[in-house]
């Protein structure tokens, strides 16, 4: 199964090792990794995405609790939740296909970032099934580069991961 899990940590050198190293300890593979600050510039919140046994997940979040640079887990793939990720992808469309892009643009909700000298950087957000999707949309349009940011994710309603 996949899960999401939403780690808080104190901002200190080697956290996000000793975090990251608990999922290669299992040979357990992180699908996604995004960590930032959050408002207070002493925590950050990772989000990891990894797909798995829910047992071996389980264990992993209990000893993710025991580090005591962690401040609270919480897997978001137990409750309603909200996630997203974003994508900066070059194309280099040729001739006639401009217009076409634009339609395919307009139904994928991208921005245009720039067009220079032939390409266009494109920036979409969505859940990762999306922009897989997108990314095959965007194939016949020449894709010179892309790059994904990794998910990150929140609960919805009242589900709080906070000090």
């Amino acid at each position: 199964m996949r899960h999401i899990i939403s780690i808080l940590l104190e901002n200190e050198a080697g956290a996000l090792s000793r975090v990251s190293g608990l999922f290669s300890a299992r040979a357990y593979n992180i699908a996604s990794l995004t960590v930032a600050p959050t408002d207070d510039p002493t925590i950050s919140r990772i989000t990891v995405v990894a797909q798995g046994e829910d047992a071996v997940v389980q264990q992993i979040i209990k000893q993710l609790n025991k580090l005591v640079d962690v401040i609270g887990v919480m897997d978001l793939t137990d409750n309603e939740h909200f996630e997203r990720e974003i994508m900066l992808v070059k194309v280099a469309p040729k001739g006639a296909q401009e217009d076409r892009i634009k339609v395919v643009i307009q139904d994928l909700a991208a921005r245009q970032l720039e067009q220079h000298e032939g390409m266009m950087t494109l920036e979409i957000t969505n859940i990762g099934l999306k922009l897989n999707e997108a990314i095959e949309r965007l194939k016949p349009f020449n894709i010179i580069e892309v790059v994904r940011s990794g998910a990150v994710g929140i609960g919805s309603g009242d589900s709080v991961l906070k000090i």
